[in-house]
């Protein structure tokens, strides 16, 4: 009998050590994870300011570039301006068809209308200072083109998108540093306008860029 109430104590005491123990173990767990949700949120938290430092200092980089770059001479502007366009037209064709992310597809496709919208506003500015807009493009950029059609999924992905960074901060330098100290009023006025879209391009191919990066 003594050995019953024995065993039976031994029982019920490991029970409530292994309820206990159990118990700990719950509560480990749910420490563990909220630790781990609060890592995530810090992290989250971090990168999305690391994104706003990184857009204010690249913001600023285009700012110096323009104040720094000589300004254009007026066919020297709607010359460089007409290639821009050329060549982003070209490009975002060739990235409506080939480019393997929806989300690159989805930026490519207004490029098209934006280019076009902005070789238009040129070219009639161009014609009331009575100059022609050259549109060939140059040797480097047929060379760009020339490389993204020989890439294919990812790979082409990444290379519009880097170039159409470059290819952006060229034309934002350009239009910025024209609507400030450009010799023409009519095309002063017209880079003004297309500076703002531009700038929006860029951002917008800045923030993509970092998702098609391999």
């Amino acid at each position: 009998m003594r050995d019953i109430k024995l065993k039976g104590t031994i029982a019920a005491a490991c029970l409530i050590v292994a309820g206990c123990n159990q118990s700990t173990e719950q509560k480990a767990e749910q420490l563990g994870n909220k630790a781990d949700q609060m890592a995530e949120s810090a992290g989250a938290k971090i990168d999305r300011a690391a994104d706003v430092a990184e857009a204010r200092i690249d913001n600023a980089m285009d700012r110096v570039g323009a104040a720094v770059a000589p300004v254009p001479t007026p066919q020297e502007f709607v010359d460089r301006a007409a290639k821009s366009d050329a060549f982003e037209i070209q490009a975002a064709q060739m990235a409506a068809k080939n480019a393997s992310s929806p989300e690159v597809k989805t930026f490519a496709q207004p490029m098209i209308k934006a280019h076009t919208d902005s070789t238009a506003k040129v070219q009639k500015a161009a014609s009331a200072a009575k100059l022609t807009p050259n549109a060939t493009l140059t040797r480097d950029q047929n060379e760009d083109l020339t490389e993204l059609g020989k890439l294919t999924g990812a790979a082409f992905d990444e290379e519009y998108m880097d170039g159409q960074i470059d290819a952006h901060e060229e034309a934002l330098a350009l239009m910025r540093s024209f609507a400030a100290d450009g010799a023409d009023a009519g095309l002063k006025t017209v880079a003004g306008e297309i500076a703002p879209v531009v700038e929006k391009h860029l951002t917008m191919a800045r923030e993509l860029d970092k998702k098609t990066d391999r």
